[in-house]
């Protein structure tokens, strides 16, 4: 991949919050492999720690921020460290998410669908409203929400993550109109599956309850989806990397669905 994006956000400044093992470490390695310099947060002390330790090996200057997003302390050091560490910042990426209940609609309380809308919606929109502060004294910027394909689907027993998903797409578009004028886009990266090892052992799963090879499961999966093959969390990470470069200048407001083809929007 830094063979195809070499130099794409050379010098700009990145932050990837809610980084893990999976999309959040592979969008902050494809920002390394482009050129950037990058800020990583998250709660999870030992993963950031971890996650800076790996990008500074691989020669990119990298802090890492242990932060929730839901606390508006943690939000503004998170700004004040990335402006502490290098001076700007240029582009902002919200993977931080939780799943919540995975349950009927009448079998969830509220405070279950509080608790989701307040990292979903209310943190990532606080937590972009801050770093936009910060992009307007450099000319502008570029903020990425990753989202999910259930905004797009409402699949039953998915309700608050479903519903706060895409109150995320629409305020997303908010910030577009809002922010704009001053130079700083906001766009959306709408993922379906993503092959990794959460979706392998719940395969497995399906695999053992149906007394069928997990193979056979995922060509079952792969069947209805047009390019025959589940995305990668490296090629979602790809068009995230587009969005925050320069190449996009003049796209703002809109939503990349990348699946293969599985859900055409």
């Amino acid at each position: 991949m830094a063979d195809v994006f070499s130099a794409e956000l050379a010098g700009k400044v990145i932050v990837v919050s809610g980084i893990g093992p999976g999309l959040g470490r592979a969008i902050a390695l494809a920002c390394a492999d482009a050129g950037a310099r990058v800020v990583v947060a998250a709660r999870t002390e030992e993963r950031v720690a971890e996650l800076a330790e790996e990008l500074r090996a691989r020669g990119t200057p990298a802090r890492g921020v242990v932060a929730d997003i839901t606390e508006a302390s943690d939000r503004s050091a998170l700004v004040a460290t990335t402006l502490d560490e290098f001076g700007r910042v240029d582009a902002l990426v919200n993977n931080a998410f939780v799943m919540g209940p995975m349950a009927r609609a009448d079998a969830t309380e509220p405070e279950q669908w509080r608790a989701v809308f307040e990292v979903n919606v209310v943190g990532t929109v606080m937590l972009s409203t801050a770093f936009a502060d910060a992009m307007r004294t450099t000319g502008g910027g570029s903020i990425v929400m990753i989202n999910s394909q259930a905004a797009r689907r409402g699949a039953a027993r998915r309700g608050p993550y479903a519903a706060s998903k895409a109150a995320l797409l629409v305020a997303a578009q908010v910030l577009a109109t809002e922010l704009g004028p001053e130079g700083i886009r906001v766009n959306s990266v709408v993922p379906g599956q993503i092959w990794g090892g959460a979706l392998e052992a719940h395969y497995e799963t399906l695999a053992e309850r149906r007394g069928i090879a997990v193979a056979d499961v995922i060509a079952q999966v792969t069947r209805d989806i047009p390019l025959r093959q589940i995305t990668r969390a490296e090629e979602i990470a790809s068009a995230v990397v587009f969005l925050l470069s320069d190449r996009s200048a003049a796209i703002t407001g809109q939503s990349l669905d990348v699946n293969g083809g599985n859900w055409f929007h």
